[in-house]
């Protein structure tokens, strides 16, 4: 799977650029005290599954990857609150930022139901039609245009990059790696693959997901029989 792209959304992708350490490594931290180090898995497979089971997490912290990820800026924004991982991700300060927003479908945009807690406040149709979805999407086609009309407007004028880029949506597409250990893309993966996630991040997390359960197999088992999917 190295350097495999993984597609997400309409325009995204989650890529592997490296991993380090595996599930044996796992269980040749966990030995160190007692020096006897990987024995081979018909005996510590139980050994991880212990180690996972009761929490004993640094062992986890042993093995790790970088990824890169293309995704629209809202998305990061989410992503990057886990400041566990490390992050560089493109800057519009020094280069122009593609022409790519995030367009969601029309089932996408339906699939709200009346039940977005985060628009307390705000009414909220019980349900969005297919016209109405259709309407809406076609207004968004318009302000993206008008977005990237005033954003190349002030590039040309030689507005600073730092300025001209302020029309830009948060559906912008943005590109970035990012590097954590194991533990940490577990926990990660915790959060952002659960039902309550925000359906974009969701999307990503899946393709992470992938990754792990290729380059750590025996781990990814047991993340997967403790309920995370």
């Amino acid at each position: 799977m190295e350097n495999s792209i993984i597609p997400v959304l309409d325009s995204g992708y989650v890529q592997l650029i490296e991993t380090w350490g595996s599930d044996a490594r796992i269980i040749e931290a966990a030995r160190m005290s007692t020096g006897k180090g990987f024995q081979g898995w018909d005996t510590d497979a139980k050994l991880l599954a212990y180690l996972y089971n009761n929490k004993h997490a640094t062992p986890f912290e042993m093995a790790g990857m970088v990824i890169e990820v293309k995704a629209p800026i809202f998305v990061f924004r989410e992503w990057h609150r886990h400041r566990t991982q490390s992050y560089n991700e493109m800057s519009a300060r020094y280069i122009p930022l593609p022409d790519e927003n995030y367009r969601p479908t029309v089932n996408r945009v339906q699939l709200n139901g009346g039940t977005n807690k985060q628009a307390q406040g705000i009414a909220v149709a019980a349900e969005v039609t297919e016209a109405a979805a259709q309407d809406w999407l076609a207004r968004l086609d318009a302000l993206y245009t008008c977005a990237q009309a005033v954003y190349e407007d002030g590039l040309k004028l030689g507005v600073p990059k730092e300025l001209a880029r302020l029309p830009v949506p948060v559906a912008r597409y943005s590109r970035m790696r990012a590097s954590a250990n194991l533990r940490n893309w577990l926990a990660f993966l915790t959060l952002r693959m659960a039902p309550n996630a925000q359906w974009e991040i969701r999307q990503f997390a899946a393709a992470v997901g992938q990754i792990v359960r290729e380059r750590f197999p025996r781990t990814w088992d047991l993340f997967e029989a403790a309920g995370h999917q």
